[in-house]
Formats: structure tokens, C-alpha cells, sequence
């Protein structure tokens, strides 16, 4: 019995040593309040992105949730203001996976807010499928939706500066390939719709967060709008829910053990987010609220030009 009760301790020490050392992360330190300041999240309505919102909207900033679902929208929206108090914390609906919606979305935005400080590309998929214009879910909404949203956003966010564009991808991203001439062809990273597949997609995706993201800093130099690239951390969230509910059954209760939660995972967004002093780091890559080199996948300049390129023809810029 003694054996067993020690073996028990030690496995629980063990677990919040690992937890605390290598699981938990960095939070966030800066004590910046955003009063006057507006800030967009795609895919707020819940995980990384609501906890985003919520504490940006504590700092008393206006929040915009941007989000396809339009009942648990607004019922994210409702759940900020009552706990913050902060009545600016609003929904407007985006369907990332339609460039008409994107245009629509924007056009309205720019025409009901004077304001834009902080843009954060949160809102991610991982499935099979096309997206209105015919692109693979993963591609269309992860990059393309976001391209074209922050592309037809600059303006605003120059006009406002110092300001601030915040895109949340995965170390997923370098285990990715991306073939241009296959994506031009095909406008998806692969073809089927197996299970594999849609994983390999994702991380295609978030690879092209990365280049979108670097390209974006060589262009933006010189002006008043920074950016970054965020991993948030290893997350259990709504993505994976679009996995078998046989490995969800499997895979809860590790993830309730060894994955962040969505306030640990909203932690890096918002250190690039807010944090002073991070703009000649434009460009970069952030994770555990530090900066970090990326693969050489993702430092590719030749790459990522072509694919902003390739990005304005689909997009129709």
C-alpha cells in the first residue's frame, strides 16, 4: 500500500513539474490598457479567440467578434459584456469561406467603425470539402479568407496606427509542403477528402500564415502597422471536433491533462497584441511570448512573394 501511495505522489509531482515547465507556458505580462482602441477577432466566439476578446475587452477596448456562426456569436458577445462590464463588445458575422462575404463584411465594417488598432486572424479549420469559390476548406478559409480581410483592411489600420495585425498559426506548419503549381491548378493542397488529407491541408495552411504573415512585414515597412505570427501552444479546442468521435473519445482526457486551456492558449496572441517595444520584430514568429526562428519553410521570401501573388489573382485584388 505504501508503494502504491508513493508511486502515486511522485506520478502527480511529476505532472505539475511537466505541466509547469514544458505545458503551461509564458503569460502574458504587459499591462497596456486599450481604451480608445478597436480590435477584430475572426473566430471569437469561442476558445483562443473569446478568451482574446475577453481580455481585451477588460482593458476596456472595443471588440468586434467576427464569426460565421451568428446565434453563438452574439452569445459570446452577451457573455463578455456581463462579465466585463464593457458594453463595446459587439458581433458582426463573417463567413470566411466566402470571399463575397469577406467583401461585405468589410465594406460594413468600414462603414460603421472609425476606427480599427488591432486585427487579429484567429478563426481556423481543420476539414474536408470546398469553400463557395471552390477552394479547399483549409486553404480558402484559413489563408485566403484572411488575406483578402486584412489586405482590404490595411488602409484603415495604417490610418490608425501604430497598429497591429496578429495571425495565430501551428508549429503544425513545418511538417507542411506547398506546391504552387499544384495550388494554382487545383486551388487545394491535395486531392481527396481523407482523413489524412484534411490534416495535411491544415498544416499546409498554417504555413501559409507563416509566408502571408512575412511577406505582409516587407511590404508594411516603414509604416505604422506591424505584425506577427503567433503558435498558441498545443490546444484542445472546436477544431478538433471535426475529428473522428471515437479519437475525441480517446483523446479528452490527455488533452484535459497535457493541453492548454483557451486562456493559456490567448497568452501570445495577446503579447503581440499589446506589447511595447516587439515592432522591429514585425514579420516574425512569436510562441510562449517570446520570439522564435521558424523552419526555413517559413523564412522562404521568394515563397511567400509568389504566394501573395497568387493570393491577389484568386482573390481578385
Amino acid at each position: 500500500m505504501f508503494v502504491l501511495l508513493s508511486a502515486a505522489v511522485a506520478a502527480v509531482c511529476l505532472y505539475v513539474v511537466v505541466y509547469y515547465s514544458l505545458i503551461r507556458g509564458e503569460s502574458c505580462h504587459s499591462s497596456v490598457q486599450a481604451k480608445g482602441r478597436t480590435a477584430l477577432i475572426t473566430g471569437s466566439h469561442t476558445g483562443i479567440g473569446k478568451s482574446t476578446a475577453l481580455d481585451l475587452a477588460k482593458r476596456g477596448a472595443r471588440v468586434i467578434l467576427a464569426c460565421h456562426n451568428k446565434e453563438k456569436g452574439e452569445a459570446a458577445a452577451f457573455d463578455i459584456r456581463r462579465e466585463t462590464g464593457n458594453n463595446q463588445v459587439l458581433f458582426m458575422q463573417l463567413d470566411l469561406a466566402s470571399l463575397k462575404s469577406v467583401r461585405n463584411f468589410v465594406e460594413t465594417f468600414l462603414k460603421i467603425e472609425p476606427r480599427l488598432d488591432i486585427l487579429i486572424n484567429n478563426a481556423g479549420v481543420m476539414c474536408s470539402g470546398y469553400t463557395e469559390d471552390g477552394f479547399g476548406m483549409a486553404f480558402g478559409v484559413n489563408h485566403l479568407g484572411h488575406f483578402l480581410l486584412t489586405t482590404l483592411l490595411l488602409e484603415k489600420l495604417q490610418q490608425c496606427g501604430p497598429s497591429r495585425v496578429v495571425t495565430v498559426t501551428a508549429f503544425l506548419s513545418c511538417f507542411a509542403d506547398i506546391n504552387l503549381p499544384f495550388l494554382t491548378s487545383k486551388k487545394d493542397f491535395v486531392l481527396g477528402h481523407s482523413a489524412w488529407n484534411s490534416y495535411k491541408s491544415y498544416c499546409s495552411s498554417k504555413l501559409c500564415n507563416m509566408l502571408f504573415i512575412r511577406e505582409l512585414a516587407n511590404r508594411l515597412e516603414g509604416t505604422n502597422v506591424s505584425c506577427y505570427c503567433v503558435h498558441p501552444g498545443v490546444m484542445y479546442t472546436e477544431l478538433c471536433h471535426s475529428i473522428s468521435p471515437t479519437l475525441q473519445l480517446l483523446l479528452r482526457p490527455f488533452a484535459k491533462m497535457f493541453f492548454l486551456d483557451p486562456e493559456g492558449g490567448s497568452q501570445t496572441v495577446l503579447h503581440c497584441a499589446l506589447q511595447e517595444g516587439i515592432e522591429p520584430f514585425s514579420g516574425r514568429y512569436f510562441v510562449n511570448c517570446s520570439l522564435q526562428q521558424t523552419g526555413a519553410k517559413g523564412q522562404d521570401d521568394v515563397l511567400a512573394k509568389k504566394l501573395w501573388e497568387l493570393s491577389e489573382r484568386f482573390t481578385r485584388l
